[in-house]
């Protein structure tokens, strides 16, 4: 079998703006653009330096566990009777998602930077687990905000981040979820912009966020690259990931975006579906999903009539977001990545599916990814491969899992 290529080329994006085609740019209050510029001269001249490059990967090998696996979904492959279907396993990184790889990154750079505050905002928890535990390791005050509702359905990672020495600071605003507690994030932001980062989380904000969030988590489809080629022998035919604000998903497209032949499929959170108006598709319905500002970025931001912001809803609670980030909006127009969704029903059946078949409890967000493969893997030949970044581990979701599937004869796909 011919092994193929395995350094792809990189594409020129953002361009010196920090936009990805009509996306991104930096809408953001005049006090912090000296903190974004601050930000942005530092990742530059870190990005370059071998010093800082290797105390990273250091950590990353010794203290994140990477590189995390792809392995090899035997029986739910057969189970479908398609595609052959392989997993990034991210769920087996420290802290039990990819969130690690962009905290550890940041929290150097705030270390760089001679910062000794870090903020972040958090949904599902695993950005703030992720945050509070790199600023364990380096010793950095840390403050989490997390919205009431999220706090509610996430109560084991608000403990983990108490745990981890960690302020998290609930939000009561909004929909007190994601939405809400980026807000407060970037308000703490503005007040105390000299002494502190903000750790943003997922492929969304003002520029240079975007750009540093998905090179960070750039680590995930770097490893795929080589190791699909090395079990494999090719490349995937098929990558499907998740989409809230974008971090898993860019993360893992990133090093198969000149590679035509992979079709990148991203998935969004279809909530109760469509028709129902409580989900998180941001790509389902042209009525609601239209150019706006949100956040600091320019990107597709579900927003009703008047141009408000829409509530959104998923039973994940790191889907549960209303725009998405501007270089997925790019690859979106562009052509060169696809976006579907998946309800809530469809991500708690999948989760089950592959679990009682692989023995791996995903979470809910990566269900989502994992209830498309459902979906398209009968449909494709055998010789096919399709890789699904497993961006978290489900033991967070266990209570959400177990309340939604009350009053169900048992556990079942």
């Amino acid at each position: 079998m011919t092994i193929q290529q395995s350094s792809p080329k990189t594409l020129n994006l953002p361009d010196e703006r920090g936009y990805y085609g009509a996306f991104g740019g930096r809408y953001v209050p005049e006090t912090i653009i000296p903190a974004l510029e601050e930000i942005e001269q530092t990742y530059y001249t870190l990005k370059d330096d071998p010093n800082f490059q290797e105390e990273l990967m250091h950590l990353h090998h010794t203290y994140t566990g990477r590189p995390t696996p792809v392995t090899y979904a035997r029986r739910l492959s057969v189970y479908l009777g398609g595609a052959q279907i392989y997993l990034k396993r991210e769920d087996l990184a420290h802290t039990g998602a990819h969130k690690i790889n962009n905290a550890l990154g940041q929290a150097l750079m705030t270390r760089h930077m001679g910062k000794k505050r870090v903020i972040a905002e958090t949904g599902a928890g695993q950005h703030g687990v992720a945050t509070a535990t790199a600023c364990a390791l380096l010793g950095i005050e840390c403050v989490i905000y997390m919205g009431r509702v999220d706090m509610e359905r996430q109560k084991p990672n608000v403990f983990r981040m108490r745990l981890l020495g960690a302020e998290v600071r609930g939000v009561d605003s909004g929909s007190q979820t994601l939405k809400d507690a980026i807000n407060e994030a970037m308000r703490d932001w503005v007040t105390n912009v000299r002494t502190t980062h903000y750790l943003l989380g997922s492929a969304l904000g003002p520029h240079p966020f975007p750009m540093i969030v998905r090179d960070f988590q750039s680590i995930i489809g770097i490893e795929a690259r080589q190791q699909m080629l090395e079990q494999v022998g090719k490349l995937p035919d098929m990558i499907v990931a998740c989409v809230g604000g974008g971090s898993n998903s860019i993360g893992i497209f990133h090093a198969f975006r000149d590679d035509a032949h992979v079709q990148l499929i991203g998935v969004e959170a279809g909530g109760n579906g469509i028709e129902s108006g409580k989900h998180a598709a941001r790509f389902a319905d042209p009525h609601i999903a239209r150019m706006g500002i949100l956040h600091g970025t320019k990107s597709y931001v579900m927003q009703d009539e008047a141009g408000q912001i829409m509530e959104t809803h998923s039973i994940s609670a790191g889907l549960d977001y209303p725009s998405i980030g501007p270089e997925h909006a790019y690859l979106r127009d562009t052509g060169r990545a696809e976006y579907t969704y998946a309800t809530d029903q469809e991500a708690l059946e999948a989760l089950q599916l592959l679990a009682q078949l692989e023995g791996i409890i995903a979470a809910l967000e990566s269900a989502h990814a994992v209830a498309e493969v459902i979906k398209r893997a009968p449909t494709m030949p055998k010789d096919a491969a399709i890789l699904i970044n497993l961006s978290g581990r489900g033991d967070k979701d266990l209570n959400t899992i177990i309340s939604a599937l009350e009053g169900e004869e048992g556990l079942h796909a």
